[in-house]
C-alpha cells in the first residue's frame, strides 16, 4: 500500500542557490513593481534664514553688556551654519538617494526580486547612502580633527558615518549587494514562466 501522496517540493525560484533547497513558501512573496518615493519627505527644503548681524556698540553700553551681545551674536551664528549646513545636506542627499535607487532597484529586481514588503528597506538603503556620502564629504571639507570647546578634537561625523557605515554593512548582507553577500543570495529566475509560483 502506498503511502500518501506527497506534495511537491516548491519550485526553487532563484539561481546561485548552492544547495539547491526550495525557497519555504512562507518567506516567497509575489514580485511587486514600485515608484520611487519623493524624496523631498526625506530631505525637505530647509531654509536657513538671514545670517545674523555683528553687533555694534553702543554709546551708553557698558562692556560686560557689549560682551553679552557678542557672546548671543556668536550663538545665532553657530545656529545658521548649522541650518546652512543641513540645507546643503538636504539638497545633496536628495539627489543621491535618487540616483542610488535608479542604480540599485533595476539589479535587484532580475536577481533577488523584489516585493511590497521590501519598499521601506530599499528606501532606507538609498537613505543611508546619501546620508553617509554627505559625512565624508563633510569630513574632507572640514578635516578628520576640528576645534572644540576644550581644543582640538574627532570631528563628530566620524562617529556618524561610522553608524551609517554599520547599518549600510546591514542591507548588503540583507540583499546581496557585495560578491560576499550574493554567493550566498538566491537570485530570481529568469524566462521560464512554468516556475512562477505566482501564476496561477
Amino acid at each position: 500500500m502506498s503511502g500518501p501522496a506527497r506534495r511537491p517540493a516548491l519550485q526553487v525560484v532563484r539561481e546561485g542557490n548552492p544547495g539547491k533547497r526550495p525557497v519555504p513558501e512562507q518567506v516567497v512573496v509575489p514580485p511587486a513593481t514600485f515608484d520611487a518615493p519623493d524624496w523631498v519627505v526625506f530631505f525637505p527644503d530647509v531654509g536657513p534664514g538671514n545670517a545674523p548681524n555683528y553687533p555694534e556698540h553702543k554709546p551708553d553700553e557698558s562692556e560686560w553688556e557689549f560682551d553679552k551681545r557678542v557672546e548671543l551674536y556668536h550663538h545665532r551664528l553657530a545656529r545658521y551654519e548649522l541650518k546652512c549646513q543641513a540645507r546643503d545636506a538636504s539638497v545633496f542627499c536628495r539627489a543621491r538617494a535618487a540616483q542610488e535607487w535608479d542604480r540599485v532597484v533595476p539589479v535587484l529586481r532580475s536577481s533577488v526580486g523584489l516585493g511590497n514588503p521590501d519598499f521601506s528597506l530599499v528606501v532606507d538603503l538609498c537613505v543611508t547612502v546619501a546620508r553617509l556620502e554627505f559625512c565624508e564629504h563633510q569630513l574632507s571639507v572640514e578635516g578628520m580633527v576640528v576645534i572644540g570647546q576644550r581644543g582640538p578634537c574627532r570631528n563628530p561625523l566620524t562617529t556618524v558615518a561610522s553608524q551609517y557605515r554599520t547599518q549600510f554593512k546591514t542591507y548588503i548582507r540583507e540583499l546581496g549587494l557585495s560578491p560576499s553577500a550574493r554567493t550566498g543570495m538566491p537570485s530570481r529566475k529568469d524566462g521560464d514562466d512554468e516556475d512562477d509560483p505566482f501564476d496561477s
